[in-house]
């Protein structure tokens, strides 16, 4: 009896793992319907979804237009998306006016980079160590040198030619890479015990966090060329790079001054009691735990840092957004109803999946790290 009475008990959860289908009923009456009124809630957020889901396959499928060699296909049916564009822009959108003969540098940058940041953040992988200097001091001269080229008998190509994805890719990850680091010494340099130190940084950060990017970057491109000799020339890419990461880094002081301020008293107490000097101290014990601890707000910094960087329009650099809009207005053999919304919507889609992974890797580091912690 005692048998029959305990495999009756269990066999309703037996029955769930055994019929995904009741299973999901549960889950859907338990987390969907547990009451009348998110039950209502539920079903009229459902129905939206539905709604939404249909108008864009309407778009995007049914009315869409997928062959052409112009804006007349698009004309033709003006009420679905305008893919051919997207298609016959595909080299624009990606390289910019980079030269067509040299793609083949663009392309090996692209390689080299994936090759030593998907086993970096490919956990298990061994020499990480190895591949974070590479990623640090070895690929960024690489890549300089093989997109301006100049030198080992590249052409050199200008950095006014460079746009599109690869332009949106040089300088997010030139500005996470430089703000980093400044951002770090700036959080510590907020905590400095010497006054001069300390006021300094926060005049920094206070003055940079009060005005907006398009400032700094019309200041790098405009005002900033004003107070130099009539000889003397800085890139506009190099100061839209350099502009970036000096605003984003004071935005990174602050989140990663929250993570050190998160940290126990007695963290700095052991630490000392080691005999450890502050480097030491805070690049072993304190930096570790508070990055940990404000991996969430670091992604979201990178995430704003990667959608800012199409704010470089203002000062006649043409990312992917600039590439798509100069596309649009530009070119009238492609004028139709649809084709500025298909631009538009190809280049949020390509932000939204760099974003999208960017916060989907932070979230497996999590919980990486915290069943580490936890163990």
């Amino acid at each position: 009896m005692t048998q029959e009475s305990s495999s009756s008990k269990l066999s309703p959860h037996a029955a769930r793992r055994g019929d995904p289908q009741r299973a999901f009923l549960d889950w859907a009456r338990e987390a969907l319907f547990p009451s009348p009124v998110q039950a209502l809630v539920s079903l009229a957020l459902i129905v939206l979804a539905g709604w939404i889901a249909f108008a864009f396959l309407e778009w995007a499928v049914f009315n869409a237009v997928f062959s052409g060699s112009d804006g007349g296909a698009c004309r033709a049916a003006p009420l679905g998306a305008c893919w051919p564009f997207i298609t016959h822009k595909m080299g624009l959108f990606l390289y910019g006016r980079y030269p067509e003969a040299e793609l083949w540098r663009v392309n090996l940058t692209y390689v080299l980079a994936l090759a030593g940041l998907v086993p970096l953040m490919v956990p298990g992988v061994p020499y990480k160590l190895a591949l974070s200097l590479y990623m640090l001091l070895v690929f960024p001269v690489i890549a300089f040198i093989l997109l301006s080229g100049g030198v080992l008998g590249l052409p050199y190509v200008d950095t006014a030619l460079w746009g599109g994805l690869l332009l949106t890719l040089v300088i997010a990850s030139v500005g996470i890479a430089a703000s980093f680091p400044l951002g770090i010494l700036l959080a510590l340099a907020r905590r400095s015990d010497l006054p001069i130190v300390r006021w300094s940084a926060i005049g920094y950060i206070e003055l940079v966090r009060g005005v907006p990017l398009v400032t700094v970057l019309f200041m790098a491109s405009v005002m900033l060329p004003l107070f130099l000799p009539p000889d003397v020339t800085i890139d506009k890419l190099l100061r839209a790079l350099v502009g970036v990461a000096l605003f984003s880094a004071a935005y990174l002081a602050e989140v990663i001054r929250g993570g050190l301020q998160a940290i126990p008293r007695g963290q700095y107490e052991a630490a000392d009691a080691l005999g450890l000097g502050y480097w030491k101290k805070m690049g072993l014990i304190i930096l570790p735990q508070a990055i940990r601890l404000v991996i969430p707000g670091l992604v979201n910094s990178f995430i704003s840092l990667f959608k800012d960087t199409s704010l470089v329009l203002i000062i006649g650099l043409f990312d992917l957004i600039g590439i798509v809009e100069q596309s649009v207005q530009a070119d009238a053999k492609w004028f139709s109803p649809q084709t500025a919304a298909t631009g538009y919507f190809f280049a949020g889609a390509v932000f939204w999946i760099f974003c999208f992974a960017m916060s989907r890797y932070s979230s497996s580091l999590e919980r990486k790290l915290a069943s580490r912690v936890r163990s």
